[in-house]
């Protein structure tokens, strides 16, 4: 409930929010309300604090003209009623209105179905005098055709004339049933849940006192995302760290100071303690009820010390100069503090508490990166185009998240970033890139007619030819596969390869090439796979 009035010593402070710092789970928020005091004041009201507001995490502090001893804090969780006459009244003289529509629409469905019976009775009541007159040649065939085609068009046009009458009366009966059950959510009391802040003090006597409170809240958090842009003749990404802002903490933060921060305030500062493993054999268990203990009031919190400095300035209004200029992208101040990174936005946030993700520009930056295609023909006869980006040695980590990525302004897909250091080198993968033509083809399979000391040979052979359809020179990582043993008495060997590689393990053979534009390039390799002429191979797909 209400207090109908505050007493003389206590007065009420009105306050907005001036920062907020959003971690991965929740929030911190700091108001700010400046106060006349008569010296007769032994506590201060804050109200309508929201109820995700952690109690235990409040701590108040502030200055003024005057001097002022800040005692003790304490949460009180308030229940209200909201008055609901004006928006009952608005809601019913809704519904009027849509009753109101819906009768003129009744009222023109009938006069057409009027209409329609009256053509429809001239049908029947002409149909006959019209045969006979024109059996007996009274009417020529065209006065015939035209009659009928003004009864054929007056009904059509009558028929879908009430059919939209009567769509548009289904849609108005929608719109009169979701205004009443609106109405009787609203005619259901509910009681409206909020926090208030009492904070008791001293005070010396008259004078301007400003109180600063700060709080937890939760459901609030932020996540990384980024927008990741190559530019192929450049070579460079253009890489926007963005932040997706998500809170429903039931209060809005309207040109706030936001900071994002990736420290865990709610994990505590100790770690975990490890407590007795037990294990033991299955019983029966009897459910006993028990009552939920009462929430525990919270501590008094220790005070800032008062000061007598001025009131606080008033931040100057941005002034809007009627010119074209160039759009900018906010650029968020960044702080590491051991593994904590705090990216301080510069510019005012406006988030409200829709529970929907709100994106935020944190900084963008330009890296060199390297270009180089890779193609796997066994498995697809396409090429796909990687980048191998570095992140700058003086910036700051990457934090896992979402990618959007983007070549040449088209849209390729996304990816999951993790946690990239300061330094790090990762990579992108932009997709099939048809520059590149590749061809894969068995050029030989030959049984040995003989046996070589109880065994049958088959021999295999590839080519493959890659074509460089690039206007530029292009670095290719080409991947083959041979096939793997798992019985001792099949024994695998690769003959010749061209250009020569090395065998690498579980049969890899990869090739790295340079191949100039406009050009081609030939691989060849040969293997062989032996085993003894009763023992049937299963798993070599060719």
């Amino acid at each position: 409930m209400v207090n109908p009035e505050l007493p003389s010593w206590r007065k009420t402070v009105e306050s907005q929010i001036l920062s907020v710092t959003v971690y991965s789970d929740k929030a911190l928020v700091t108001r700010q309300g400046k106060v006349s005091l008569t010296g007769s004041e032994r506590s201060l009201l804050i109200s309508s604090l929201p109820v995700t507001l952690e109690p235990e995490s409040v701590r108040v502090s502030g200055k003024g003209t005057v001097g002022v001893r800040l005692l003790a804090v304490s949460c009180d969780r308030i229940y209200t009623t909201e008055p609901v006459a004006e928006r009952v009244a608005q809601l019913t003289r809704q519904i009027q209105q849509l009753e109101t529509e819906k009768r003129h629409l009744q009222a023109q469905v009938d006069a057409l179905s009027l209409q329609s019976q009256f053509i429809d009775g001239l049908r029947q009541t002409t149909a006959e005098p019209f045969a006979q007159s024109l059996s007996r040649k009274n009417l020529s065939l065209s006065e015939t055709l035209d009659f009928l085609n003004f009864l054929g068009s007056q009904y059509s046009e009558y028929a879908i004339a009430s059919g939209e009458c009567k769509s548009q009366q289904q849609e108005l009966d929608k719109q009169i049933q979701a205004l009443r059950h609106s109405l009787q959510i609203i005619q259901t009391p509910h009681a409206k849940e909020s926090f208030s802040l009492i904070v008791d003090v001293e005070v010396a006597g008259a004078g301007e006192f400003d109180l600063q409170v700060s709080y937890m809240v939760n459901h609030a958090s932020w996540t990384p995302l980024y927008d990741l842009r190559l530019d192929s003749i450049s070579k460079t990404v253009h890489l926007s760290y963005l932040a997706a802002l998500t809170q429903n903490t039931g209060e809005d933060w309207q040109n706030v100071n936001l900071t994002l921060s990736t420290a865990k305030p709610g994990l505590g500062t100790l770690p975990p303690k490890l407590h007795p493993w037990y294990i033991d054999s299955l019983t029966p268990q009897v459910v006993r009820s028990r009552r939920q203990p009462s929430p525990l009031l919270p501590p008094i919190m220790a005070m800032s010390a008062p000061s007598a400095e001025a009131a606080l300035p008033e931040p100057e209004a941005e002034i809007i100069e009627d010119t074209l200029i160039t759009a900018e992208n906010m650029v968020a101040e960044v702080s590491t503090t051991g593994s904590i990174v705090t990216f301080k936005l510069n510019g005012g946030g406006n988030i409200p508490s829709d529970g929907a993700p709100h994106n935020t520009t944190i900084f963008n930056d330009d890296y060199p990166c390297n270009l180089q295609y890779v193609t796997i023909p066994r498995l697809v006869s396409f090429a796909y185009l990687e980048a191998s980006v570095k992140n700058n040695p003086d910036g700051t980590t990457l934090l896992a998240g979402t990618a959007n990525i983007f070549r040449d302004n088209m849209f390729v897909g996304t990816t999951q970033l993790e946690n990239i250091a300061p330094g790090q080198e990762f990579k992108l993968n932009l997709g099939i890139d048809e520059g590149l033509k590749i061809e894969r083809d068995l050029v030989e399979r030959q049984v040995d007619k003989k046996l070589i000391g109880n065994q049958r040979r088959t021999t295999y052979a590839y080519r493959l030819i890659i074509t460089n359809l690039l206007n530029q020179e292009t670095d290719l990582k080409l991947t083959e596969q041979l096939p793997i043993s798992r019985n001792e008495q099949i024994k695998v060997r690769l003959i010749r390869t061209n250009p020569p590689i090395q065998l690498g393990e579980m049969g890899i053979l990869e090739w790295s090439l340079t191949i100039p534009p406009q050009q081609r390039q030939e691989i060849y390799y040969q293997f062989t796979v032996e085993h003894p002429p009763e023992l049937q191979i299963t798993g070599l797909d060719i």
